[in-house]
């Protein structure tokens, strides 16, 4: 008989190897399947409690019946890149267009890297004069730096929104913005308060450590950093559990739109805020709500069961235990 070839003996091996594979499989199969009928109360107990949280946190803004989801992490920074337009009194034109150019250079999250030296939520470069790259990489600066430049493109608010875009970043790639587009308008509508009731997140529990006060103080902390609201405009109860804002601090001359803008700025923060529930004029969202609407259990925003608010004024309960 022949000797075998180096070849055929290397191929029997592989397929001894396949063979105990399987089998390895079956048994372990065999014993998860064993494992689960022994404490199968247990796993049961374990899924309901699963259940309490959404399974992926996402948030999501509507505009014409379409859904636009952001990660939290992105939601946190499209609030402040809104939030911004804002306070300075901007169209939404201008907080869409910087939603665009946000989501083109970084996808919306302020990234320690970029070609050459890029840095930030805009991919902006030291070289080029945005500032140091400490200084780029803060994207209250970064932001800023963004529209102090789009202020100066005359006629901004009328251009196509990757020509306004492109004045201020001169980018390599002049078209990329415009698919951003459609999902920066419906963040921008929403977050400027042109959309009401449009912008719900599905988050899970909040950060049970956090005590109450730390949680009021980086509360207000944030809202004077993203819209400017600090003084009279903002009230803590005793305990530091519930806010109160007073949006119509904010520029525009339209109180109810500013609460929209203020309470949809409240949901999209919630995850870094550790917000459990916004109150504007009838409305409610909760974290409970949000996760019921991404289950397909209605609208996120719900009828509230107490008096409503006044115009311009939006409550938002801040818990740390959930």
């Amino acid at each position: 008989m022949p000797a075998r070839t180096p070849a055929r003996t290397a191929s029997a091996r592989t397929a001894a190897r396949r063979r105990r594979r399987r089998r390895r499989r079956v048994v372990g199969a065999v014993v998860v399947v064993a494992a689960l009928g022994a404490v199968g109360t247990g796993v049961w107990v374990t899924v309901q409690r699963l259940d309490l949280q959404p399974a992926a946190e996402r948030c999501t803004a509507v505009l014409d019946g379409t859904e636009w989801y952001l990660s939290p992490a992105q939601a946190d920074n499209a609030a402040l890149v809104a939030g911004t337009a804002v306070r300075r009194g901007l169209p939404a034109r201008a907080a869409t267009i910087g939603l665009a150019t946000a989501l083109q250079e970084s996808k919306l999250i302020n990234v320690a890297y970029g070609d050459r030296d890029s840095l930030g939520l805009f991919q902006q470069r030291p070289s080029q004069g945005w500032g140091t790259a400490e200084q780029v990489q803060d994207p209250v600066h970064a932001t800023g730096a963004f529209y102090d430049a789009l202020v100066r493109v005359p006629g901004y608010a009328d251009l196509p929104v990757t020509e306004a875009a492109q004045a201020v970043q001169r980018s390599g790639f002049p078209d990329a913005y415009a698919q951003h587009e459609a999902r920066s308008r419906a963040w921008a509508s929403a977050l400027a308060g042109y959309s009401p009731a449009a912008l719900s997140c599905e988050l899970g529990p909040v950060d049970a450590e956090r005590s109450p006060g730390a949680v009021a103080e980086a509360f207000a902390a944030r809202l004077e950093r993203d819209l400017g609201l600090t003084g009279d405009a903002v009230t803590l109860d005793a305990a530091g559990s519930t806010a109160v804002v007073r949006a119509d601090a904010l520029p525009g001359g339209d109180p109810a739109r500013a609460a929209w803008a203020v309470a949809q700025w409240a949901v999209a923060t919630a995850a870094v805020t550790d917000a459990v529930e916004v109150r504007v004029g009838d409305q409610m969202w909760t974290r409970r709500s949000g996760i019921d609407a991404g289950r397909g259990d209605g609208a996120a925003w719900r009828p509230v069961d107490r008096p409503e608010l006044e115009t311009g004024v939006v409550e938002v309960d801040l818990h740390a235990a959930g």
